[in-house]
């Protein structure tokens, strides 16, 4: 499995929309810089077709260090979650059938 790099997106959009590598960038960033902010403020961000990102408050909670197996204290702390759509796991299963397919033969 290859990672994809925020200059591997600034490439797709230069490529596939006919804009300059500065404006290509520009846009990338915008939209990643929108995407954060929007999330550090706590609201959520539905991509129709891709997902939600959203933040969730945990409580503190009591849990264990797992080197020594003694109770520890996990802080109250902001997470970032990710619900992709039907539409994304649908196009994830199916590549998954197709490498397995390939793979078999």
């Amino acid at each position: 499995m290859e990672t994809r790099t925020r200059q591997d997106l600034i490439n797709a959009v230069y490529q596939n929309v006919g804009l300059s590598r500065a404006e290509s960038s520009r846009m990338v960033e915008l939209t990643l810089k929108l995407l954060s902010d929007e999330l550090v403020s706590g609201r959520s961000v539905k991509v129709a077709s891709f997902g939600t990102l959203s933040v969730i408050s945990k409580r503190e909670r009591m849990g264990r260090n797992p080197k020594s197996g003694e109770p520890a204290t996990i802080t109250a702390r902001r997470v970032l979650t990710f619900r992709p759509s039907r539409q994304l796991k649908k196009l994830v299963a199916e590549r998954q059938v197709e490498e397995a397919t390939e793979g078999g033969t």
